[in-house]
């Protein structure tokens, strides 16, 4: 046991805990015998559950008050697991405890600096929500990377209706709808006259026979065939999977309904997406002091980048949740073309920035909504309408702005008093 003197500590007692793969480093920092000193020791425990448990009876004789952990990979998972109903525990971003330049880089070491860092209350918490909102997060992840995937396998199957030179998709929107799914099918059991083919449009589909008859002519072979057959069954297999996970999660929903419901209000929201933003954020704001941490958190916002006294304009916002910016992208994607206050703040800023930077500036303010909604069980959005930055403009900010665009078309200098033009000028333009 090594006793170093110390100073300005937050907690008394503390351990940090680095995570390996097989194995974890934990180190207890805890008073020493002699006043202003600490007392020190580091373990190693293999990281299966049986040492897990013993780590955690470890902690208890030690009387430690905080537990502190880096965030590596998943490995953190079951360590933070198995301490959390017994500790008050944190986890740690790798990037607010990098470790010091010029220090050893042990893995006893990361351990030691862990422990320092958090007992003088140098690191924040990384948001880890609880146990409930954890396993619904696992499946709505899982019901979009099945998703995406099956959207994979339908690109696949254009691809190859391309090398066939079917050219189905230049007049079906969906040719995995009922019209375009029914040639398909034909198609592979043998079927390739084109006018047969044709036939099996249904609904809006048949005024385009003539059409399709001319798209559907090329040299789809048996080839083809098999290759789509496998494609189409494992299209059909995820969907049947994707139907099983959004049944479970309506089940583990359940008691988030009301707030889902409140989401779902929001321009550019539906049940999916409201489900999967509850999945990542939870529902307790407490957690997030402001909507403008909640921004910071999903890195929705610039990163702070000065010196000099200066601060470049259009920072990067930094890599955060790729699930919830998948969502939230998604939202303001939906949102861009609607007569709403959404949709009007997109195209505003889309003019002058470009749509890549008005759709992350659109996802601010859906997540600032967000925030409000679910701060407050009884808010409901209201819409503030397509015409809100319209009202706000000031009048006279107004006026001079339509009298600089008059002066550029007449070459005339205009003069503006008590919000009115009032003179014309000779002409100035040379």
């Amino acid at each position: 046991m090594d006793e170093v003197e110390e100073h300005e500590r937050l907690f008394e007692r503390v351990a940090g805990i680095d995570i390996a793969k097989s194995e974890v480093k934990v180190c207890v920092r805890v008073p020493g015998s002699r006043v202003g000193y600490r007392r020190q020791e580091v373990r190693t425990f293999p990281a299966v559950t049986a040492e897990l448990l013993a780590l955690g009876d470890w902690l208890r004789i030690e009387q430690v008050q905080l537990v502190v952990m880096e965030a590596t990979g998943t490995y953190w998972k079951p360590v933070f697991y198995a301490l959390e109903d017994d500790f008050e525990c944190w986890l740690l971003n790798a990037k607010q405890v990098k470790h010091l330049p010029g220090r050893p880089k042990t893995d006893r070491e990361d351990a030691i600096w862990l422990a320092k860092v958090a007992e003088r209350g140098m690191a924040r918490p990384s948001f880890v929500p609880p146990r409930p909102i954890r396993h619904l997060r696992d499946l709505t992840r899982y019901r979009r990377s099945l998703t995406q995937e099956r959207t994979r396998e339908k690109q696949r199957v254009q691809g190859v209706l391309e090398d066939a030179q079917v050219k189905l998709s230049s007049v079906i929107s969906d040719i995995h709808g009922a019209s375009g799914r029914a040639m398909l099918e034909a198609m592979i059991a043998g079927q390739r006259n084109p006018r047969e083919l044709a036939q099996l449009a249904r609904g809006s589909m048949r005024g385009k026979k003539d059409v399709l008859i001319e798209a559907l002519r090329g040299h789809f072979s048996d080839h083809h065939a098999f290759i789509c057959r496998m494609m189409l069954d494992n299209i059909d297999r995820l969907s049947v999977q994707i139907d099983a996970l959004t049944r479970q999660i309506e089940q583990a929903i359940a008691p988030y309904q009301p707030q889902v419901e409140q989401l779902d209000e929001v321009t550019g929201i539906g049940p999916i997406a409201a489900q999967d933003i509850v999945a990542e954020i939870g529902v307790d704001m407490s957690r997030f002091a402001t909507a403008s941490h909640l921004v910071s958190w999903a890195r929705f916002c610039p990163q702070t980048t000065q010196s000099g006294g200066k601060q470049p304009r259009g920072g990067a916002t930094g890599k955060g949740n790729p699930w919830l910016g998948a969502a939230l992208g998604e939202i303001a994607s939906s949102a861009r073309r609607t007569p709403t206050f959404l949709g009007a703040r997109y195209r505003r800023l889309a003019r002058r920035r470009g749509a890549k930077r008005a759709l992350v500036a659109t996802a601010h303010s859906v997540l600032i909504i967000i925030w409000h909604l679910l701060s407050d069980p009884e808010a409901h959005y209201q819409d503030l309408g397509p015409d809100h930055y319209d009202s706000r403009i000031n009048t006279d900010r107004k006026t001079r702005q339509l009298a600089r665009h008059l002066e550029a078309l007449t070459g005339q200098k205009i003069t503006i008093e008590d919000g009115k033009i009032t003179a014309i000028g000779p002409d100035y333009s040379t």
